[in-house]
This record gives C-alpha cells, sequence and structure tokens, in this order.
C-alpha cells in the first residue's frame, strides 16, 4: 500500500486529486504544517527536507516534491492518460506543471502565505505581501497567454499539469485573488470533476 504524506488545502491537494483518479489504495498521514509537524523527528526521518507532499510506494521507496510524484504516478499508470503520448506534448505538461509549482507557489504564495521568510524588519511585511500577490498575477497572467481562448483543460485531456495548476487557482479563490478568464474557467472545470469534489469534501472544505 501507498503511504501518502499530506496536510489538507494545501500543494498535497494536486497529489490527493490523482491518487483518487488513479482510484489508488493509499494510507493518508495527515500533518499539520503551522504546529510543525513536518520539522518533528518522525517526519524528518521519512523526508528530510520537511516539505510535503510525500508518498512512500509499495517498495518503500520514498517520493518527495509535486512534480516527481505526479511524474511518476502518470508514468505508472499510462493507461490514465494523465501524460500525453507524445514526448513534446509531455514536455509541455512538465512545464505547466513546474511553472505552477515553482514560480505560482514557490515565489508567489510563500510571500503571501509566510511572508515571515523574507523579513528583514518587521516593517517590511506589507511590501512582501504586496510583492507575493504580484508574482501570483503576473504567474496566472503568464497561463493566460498561453491558454487564452482554450477551453476545459490545459491540453486535450486532464494531465498532472491540470491538478497542479488547480491547486494554486484554489488558492487564489480562498483568498479572493483575481483568477483571468481562462484560469477561472480552468479552475470551474476541475471543481466539476466528482473526484476533486470528493477530495475537497475529505479535505474539510466546500466549495
Amino acid at each position: 500500500m501507498l503511504n501518502f504524506y499530506m496536510t489538507p488545502g494545501s500543494c498535497s491537494t494536486g497529489i490527493h486529486i490523482l491518487l483518487e483518479e488513479l482510484d489508488l489504495l493509499f494510507s493518508a498521514y495527515v500533518l499539520n504544517l503551522p504546529a510543525g509537524d513536518t520539522q518533528k523527528p518522525d517526519f524528518l526521518a521519512i523526508n528530510p527536507k520537511g516539505t510535503i507532499p510525500v508518498l512512500v510506494t509499495d517498495e518503500g521507496v520514498v517520493l518527495t516534491e509535486f512534480a516527481s510524484i505526479a511524474w511518476w504516478l502518470a508514468v505508472k499508470h499510462p493507461k490514465a492518460g494523465l501524460l500525453p503520448e507524445d514526448i513534446t506534448s509531455q514536455a509541455q505538461v512538465l512545464e505547466i506543471l513546474n511553472y505552477a509549482v515553482s514560480t505560482i507557489h514557490g515565489h508567489g504564495f510563500t510571500r503571501i502565505f509566510t511572508p515571515e521568510r523574507y523579513l528583514f524588519r518587521e516593517e517590511d511585511k506589507e511590501g512582501i505581501l504586496r510583492q507575493g500577490k504580484s508574482l501570483v498575477a503576473k504567474g496566472f497572467n503568464t497561463i493566460e497567454k498561453q491558454f487564452g481562448g482554450k477551453t476545459g483543460y490545459l491540453f486535450d485531456q486532464f494531465t498532472i499539469a491540470d491538478a497542479a495548476l488547480f491547486y494554486v487557482e484554489f488558492w487564489a479563490n480562498r483568498t479572493e485573488l483575481p483568477l483571468p478568464p481562462f484560469c477561472r474557467q480552468h479552475f470551474n472545470t476541475m471543481i466539476s470533476r466528482p473526484v476533486v469534489k470528493r477530495v475537497l469534501a475529505e479535505e474539510g472544505y466546500r466549495v
């Protein structure tokens, strides 16, 4: 059985969606980020980076980082179509996935959710928050320029990139940050998926 380490409403929600889409049997271990669960010795023994999500495979291999877990799931279960068949389209899926995780999340939302990481002086906090919101807006506008005019998913089918983009769209929706038209439509498309509704309900959210 797979072991999945997660925090409701975090980036791990995207991996949770993929696990449920694949109808995989897994044990979920819920970690409280604000309480510092990811920095406790028991968890650091599993993932010394102290980050989520984490997936421990049936063979006992510990996978960390959103992109590596999502890619492993897609390749492990090719019939699910979480990656396109041709290699160029696969690279484009990974490009968008990494942009959502590394840029919109890593540079933008971290400044909004944890501005203290960037503080030299307490009076800098508001500036850091503004910078985070600006980076998030720029990120979504970049997605809009590339995919504006499309309907449905990022590519011709639901892929691992959609799961990554969704969780940052979910954050934007929860924090009342504006989403440009394609991202709003993509968010609504994702929300309409039965698995996404179920995952959010399991994690304690109503949309």
